[in-house]
């Protein structure tokens, strides 16, 4: 449970790392390092192999969490020019279309995932063409070898939400050796020279009014966000923030598109919770809130440099109609050049932001009981 909103929590290495007993931020930190050790590891897999038999009619990416994400990551990286289809899978059933023409990459950072297992399980029944990536000596490496699959291990960094980068190069790997994504090497250093930079400026030791991520923190405490994203990288990384708002703070992270929440979730800014509400007090819905002090909605824009004109401009609407009607906004720009730098570098301010929000409240970012309980109820059913 929280223990409530403290700053102090903050200020300095030492009381980061007694909030933090299981180190999130180490794991998070890992992340320039998963870069560079996913790319050895796929070519020590004999990734290159995927090109004998040319390019495959659709991409499929099965996993769960941030394995699913590696998919999304993928498609974003390969952008609407991709010459094929890249579709993410989330669940158990692959879908009818999928056969012997297409290449299902199956992904899970423990390897033991039930719905990635029985999907690849059922694609390699239907022919199709199967890349693995997942725990070493797991029942998903155990599948690559019987039906001789190309596997990459992944090194386990601790959660499986912080392997996000060790599960996400195999996968564009495999789509550059197919010739549909343009990943020099020269971008993959270069993403992990800017996660190691992310790293740098998000540091623990770091004091909250130079520290991006703490001060990002501290503002977002207490409010609603609202993570809207400007591209299709940018809206991959906002809805990774809303999940890690989840996992690693406990906390409540609404999801958006530009320009599809100009359809919907806009009209929120004129609602009850902009104004501070409290769905527990009734009374509280009618009296006058002009002027009041206490939180409410907080737009999280995210901004990609590669930003379709009419997009840009519906996003520059949408956080000044935001801030006319009192609506907290905070704007997160993405970094580097190429698709993978930019994705990177917003899901890496993002990932330390909610670490240290959990830190600020009093929450262990690491554990996620809810989720166990799930697992156990459903196991008994």
């Amino acid at each position: 449970m929280s223990a409530g909103l403290d700053p102090a929590r903050l200020e300095d290495a030492a009381a980061v790392e007694a909030a933090d007993p299981a180190g999130m931020l180490r794991q998070v930190a890992s992340s320039a390092a998963q870069v560079r050790e996913a790319q050895r590891a796929a070519a020590e897999a004999g990734i290159a192999a995927l090109a004998g038999d040319g390019r495959p009619r659709a991409i499929v990416v099965a996993g769960m969490g941030a394995a699913g994400l590696a998919g999304d990551v993928l498609a974003a990286v390969c952008g609407p020019g991709c010459a094929v289809p890249v579709t993410t899978v989330r669940g158990h059933r692959l879908p009818g279309w999928v056969g012997a023409a297409d290449l299902v990459i199956a992904v899970s950072s423990s390897g033991e995932t039930e719905e990635t297992l029985e999907v690849a399980a059922e694609a390699a029944r239907r022919g199709c063409r199967i890349l693995f990536a997942g725990g070493a000596d797991s029942p998903l490496a155990a599948l690559a070898d019987r039906h001789r699959g190309v596997f990459v291990p992944v090194r386990p960094v601790g959660q499986p939400r912080a392997a996000l980068w060790g599960l996400t190069i195999p996968v564009v790997l495999a789509a550059r050796t197919l010739g549909l994504a343009q990943v020099p090497d020269e971008a993959l250093e270069s993403t992990a020279e800017l996660l190691e930079d992310v790293a740098h400026r998000c540091r623990p030791s770091s004091e909250p009014f130079l520290n991006p991520a703490k001060r990002m923190a501290l503002d977002l405490a207490g409010d609603v966000p609202m993570v809207w994203g400007s591209s299709e990288p940018a809206a991959v990384a906002a809805y990774r923030m809303c999940s890690q708002l989840n996992e690693n703070a406990k906390y409540l992270g609404i999801f958006g598109e530009i320009p599809e929440v100009d359809h919907n979730q806009l009209m929120a800014f004129d609602g009850f919770f902009a104004r501070g509400g409290s769905p527990s007090d009734p009374d509280d819905f009618f009296r006058d809130r002009t002027g009041d002090p206490e939180h409410g909605l907080h737009l999280v824009m995210m901004r990609d440099a590669d930003e379709h004109p009419r997009i840009r401009k519906r996003a520059e609407a949408s956080t000044a109609m935001a801030r006319d009607r009192g609506v907290a906004v905070t704007e997160i720009r993405a970094e580097g050049e190429h698709p993978l730098e930019r994705i990177a570098t917003l899901i890496a301010l993002a990932d330390y932001v909610t670490v240290y929000l959990a830190i600020a409240l009093g929450v262990d970012p690491t554990p996620v009981p809810s989720v166990q309980e799930l697992k156990a109820r459903v196991s008994q059913i």
